[in-house]
């Protein structure tokens, strides 16, 4: 067995990625605070093909060293916006018939191995901050709670693992 060398890996060239098929799959970071996880979502979010980041509240914004960090370019292939709230833009994205889910973990929350996606129709995840989680206005106003489960002594992840889990149990329930 050999590593692979980066010239063999095939990856999309930007503009490439910009006219790939993407899953249809939004990501909305609501008030993150970690450049570097901002950077890390941007990256995962590239290598899942995700169709756009939304950065809310006081989640920064590129150009910045510390997102491009841990992003490594993924700014400049994956689409995003800023929206300063992120209640109005659940509310917005909700209205053109995208499925809100917060990933937290809530009283009524679906675990993510149960959570049924249907393939005709598109998905928005709100990723909470580092410390409060996802905001309880938009908790309640989001058409799910998504909770991974956990086994240990931690009541949570961090939020560039967690979006990581989430978009691959996407990504492998849409079989893309």
């Amino acid at each position: 067995m050999r590593k692979l060398k980066n010239s063999e890996l095939n990856r999309l060239e930007v503009a490439d990625f910009k006219e790939a098929e993407k899953i249809p799959l939004i990501v909305i970071l609501d008030n993150i605070r970690s450049l570097n996880n901002i950077g890390s979502v941007f990256r995962t979010s590239d290598a899942f093909v995700v169709e756009k980041i939304y950065l809310c509240g006081i989640t920064a914004i590129p150009p910045n060293k510390d997102i491009h960090k841990t992003a490594l370019g993924a700014t400049d292939s994956v689409d995003w916006e800023y929206v300063e709230d992120t209640l109005t833009l659940v509310s917005e994205l909700q209205k053109k018939g995208v499925e809100v889910a917060s990933i937290e973990q809530a009283d009524s929350a679906v675990m993510l191995q149960d959570f049924e996606i249907s393939k005709n129709k598109k998905y928005a995840i709100v990723m909470g901050n580092e410390v409060k989680g996802v905001q309880q206005s938009v908790v309640s106003a989001s058409d799910y709670c998504i909770e991974i489960p956990q086994f240990g002594t931690k009541h949570s992840l961090n939020i560039s693992v967690t979006t990581g889990i989430v978009l691959w149990s996407f990504l492998e329930k849409l079989k893309f």
